[in-house]
């Protein structure tokens, strides 16, 4: 009897791996076809696949071998990258409401008062209604023409203080001056005042906002590994109190100074007294209309103001920065463009916003430098629901990783695609008509993002750049002094595009005197 037990034993221990591994096979059969994806490890999935390297930057590395549709675990959150204009279209378009969430994050989600703002809200009646009073009230083309002097005021200002660097012949980091304009441009729009004249607040802003985006773009491991939920193990947490803590302070004070003039106004009948309402005050009307279709909250208005300063500040101001970068590494391309303006504009006057339709090649050596530099490398969302793309199973609760920068140097897409060409966005005749825009329609140039949740201040931001960079290009030439006269072009890791070293260089004045507007 016991010689049974025993072989009884022996026989149900052999079998325990055929059984496993044929319950393992079973379920694999039954499971859904999941894109390609790498050999993962326990718990950390495939983190350890990113490095170092920028986010954008490790994921065009994986898909250049497993595919343009990949499946990632990062920790324990399942994640899909798409790195072609094919499976992006399929994402954005065919798909597009099951993929309009944005999935929320320690950072994001502290920042933005618990997703409380406009870029991190979730699709809804809320993000509807903030969206539709952004477009009206800032961000429409009747506005944004209204807003065209305080554009125009803050470039002449910046073309100031580089002429007075080029009579005293001192080196400028472009960079910092950039966002001190775009930071002054949003502020003026959204808070009727020009922070750079408070001192502190001119610098408090600047420094959250690369702050914030510097957060954001990185992986911190609190997100992606359940057993690191309540540990700061990257210090992030530190960081992030502290930034929130300033911004916060700093809007309570200008929310604050807005409803003082608001209560003054309010006591005198003096009509004339009245002045013009900026989007701070139109959202604090909103908040306090009882009959409003949606109600604003404290939160919702300092969320969508901190969301203003993140995409209308750094982004344009690093997009103008390594757009001059290409240019000084290629004089050729520079010259023509100086050409161009020369032969519009001429020498007795400021290039404005109203030449720029007739500068088709400056608007190229933008797209070209948006192809190569997205201020926006990755675009993120979440599925909502279970679908399939290119015949394979995305389950609901899949973050998503538009990989923007990798599409945008797409060999299958663009020739030499590495090569800063922008005579690639012009026709024939040299015309830009009907070449590639930069809106969302085309899925293998996505500087914007496409759809609803794309950027909405697309057309200030290509005002902005070009209009800036026509003016630093008319008014001077632009020296370095590394190496061969070069720049190095490394990128940082950032939610937006920042470069890994300042841009310095010297302004050497082209026109004698510099005309006024």
């Amino acid at each position: 009897m016991a010689e049974i037990q025993d072989y009884m034993i022996f026989l149900l221990i052999s079998l325990i791996p055929t059984i496993l591994l044929r319950a393992i096979f079973i379920k694999k059969r039954s499971s859904p076809r999941l894109p390609p994806s790498p050999l993962a490890l326990p718990i950390i999935g495939h983190l350890h696949l990113l490095g170092l390297l920028p986010p954008h930057q490790a994921f065009a590395k994986i898909s250049s071998r497993y595919g343009p549709l990949v499946h990632l675990y990062l920790g324990s959150v399942p994640c899909v990258v798409a790195s072609s204009a094919e499976i992006c279209k399929e994402f954005l378009k065919t798909h597009e409401i099951s993929f309009s969430n944005r999935p929320k994050t320690i950072v994001s989600d502290y920042v933005t008062y618990g997703s409380q703002d406009f870029s991190f809200a979730p699709y809804g009646d809320h993000w509807k209604f903030v969206k539709k009073l952004c477009m009206s009230q800032l961000l429409g083309g009747r506005t944004l023409d209204l807003l065209q002097p305080v554009r125009r005021q803050e470039i002449d200002c910046l073309i100031e203080l580089l002429s007075m660097k080029a009579k005293a012949g001192e080196s400028v980091a472009i960079g910092s001056e950039l966002l001190r304009m775009s930071n002054n441009i949003i502020s003026r729009m959204v808070l009727s005042r020009r922070l750079s004249e408070d001192v502190h607040d001119a610098v408090e802003i600047r420094e959250q906002v690369r702050e914030i985006t510097e957060l954001t773009g990185q992986f911190n491991l609190t997100d992606f590994i359940w057993f690191c939920k309540n540990l700061d193990v990257q210090g992030f947490g530190k960081r992030l109190k502290a930034v929130r803590n300033r911004f916060d302070k700093m809007m309570e004070k200008i929310i604050e100074e807005h409803q003082t003039e608001r209560r003054k106004l309010k006591q005198t009948s003096n009509k004339e007294a009245e002045v013009a309402k900026d989007l701070l005050h139109i959202l604090l009307d909103i908040a306090e209309d009882e009959s409003s279709e949606m109600k604003l909250t404290r939160e919702n208005i300092k969320g969508f103001i901190l969301d203003l300063f993140l995409a209308g500040t750094d982004t344009s101001a690093i997009t103008i920065e390594w757009t001059l970068a290409e240019l000084i590494n290629h004089p050729k391309i520079l010259q023509k463009a100086v050409q161009e303006i020369d032969s519009v504009v001429g020498n007795n006057r400021l290039v404005q916003e109203s030449d720029i339709p007739n500068l088709p090649y400056l608007q190229a050596i933008v797209k070209e430098s948006l192809r190569i530099h997205p201020s926006g490398p990755i675009i993120l969302r979440e599925s909502t629901e279970d679908c399939t793309i290119s015949g394979y199973h995305i389950p609901a609760k899949t973050r998503l990783f538009v990989n923007v920068w990798a599409v945008g140097r797409d060999p299958n897409h663009w020739e030499n695609p590495l090569e800063f060409r922008p005579e690639r966005f012009l026709s024939e005749d040299g015309s830009a008509k009907g070449q590639l825009d930069v809106r969302g329609q085309h899925y293998h140039l996505l500087p914007f993002g496409s759809g609803r949740r794309s950027c909405p201040g697309t057309s200030l931001a290509m005002l902005v750049v070009q209009a800036t960079l026509a003016a630093m290009i008319q008014c001077f030439d632009w020296k370095v002094e590394e190496g061969n006269g070069t720049v190095d072009m490394e990128e940082a890791s950032s939610l937006t595009l920042p470069r890994a070293n300042p841009l310095v260089c010297f302004p050497v004045a082209r026109l004698k005197p510099i005309p006024s507007m």
